[in-house]
């Protein structure tokens, strides 16, 4: 049974679904810078949470006991990649795409844990499909003047203001959120990392 539990990212959504199933956990943000030349989305997302995990078990782990969690989520919307926005004008973009329509949202997750003296690596992606309601260009605007979008993959958070907006899913509502934490368990589980 692994005693250590580390999360290599600040979300502070990924850090209160890991607290909601009663895992304890480290915080340790990961300071790997997030590129990548894949471009399907579930390629993008196990990349970069390959990569978030690798760079924080590389600067904190010595000893085994300790699992290093990396997490990425994106959304997808017609075969393109969604990121944050950055600004109004490109959360606006994106929220016009996504309105009236279904979009995948995409999670990968990777575990980096030292066992037998070996550095061990798995990993998995999670999809959901996520239907939107109609918007008039009045509510995409009235929702990016709250600022909820900005820091955002798809410029929007289900459990926050867009949630009004939602039509349905099919998937993991966490996933969504940003973390599959009940996959994530049942992995742990299945790999001894946690008892």
């Amino acid at each position: 049974m692994k005693s250590r539990i580390i999360l290599a990212s600040a979300s502070p959504r990924r850090q209160e679904l890991l607290t909601q199933i009663g895992l304890p956990f480290e915080v340790c943000p990961s300071e790997w810078e997030e590129v990548t030349d894949k471009e399907l989305p579930e390629e993008v997302v196990q990349e970069l949470s390959y990569h978030k995990a690798m760079e924080v078990y590389e600067r904190n782990v010595t000893e085994e006991g300790t699992v290093v969690i990396g997490a990425d989520t994106i959304v997808a919307c017609g075969g393109q990649v969604l990121g944050k926005p950055g600004n109004r004008e490109r959360a606006e973009e994106m929220l016009g795409k996504l309105q009236g329509g279904t979009h995948q949202v995409y999670t990968g997750v990777a575990f980096v844990w030292k066992e037998k003296g070996r550095t061990e690596t798995a990993g998995f992606y999670e999809c959901t499909d996520v239907r939107v309601y109609p918007m008039t260009e009045e509510e995409i605007r009235c929702y990016v003047e709250t600022g909820e979008p900005m820091d955002k993959a798809g410029a929007y958070g289900i459990q926050g203001g867009f949630a009004a907006f939602i039509q349905g899913i099919c998937g993991d509502y966490n996933n969504v959120v940003g973390l599959p934490v009940g996959r994530v368990y049942q992995e742990l589980k299945k790999r001894q990392l946690i008892g």
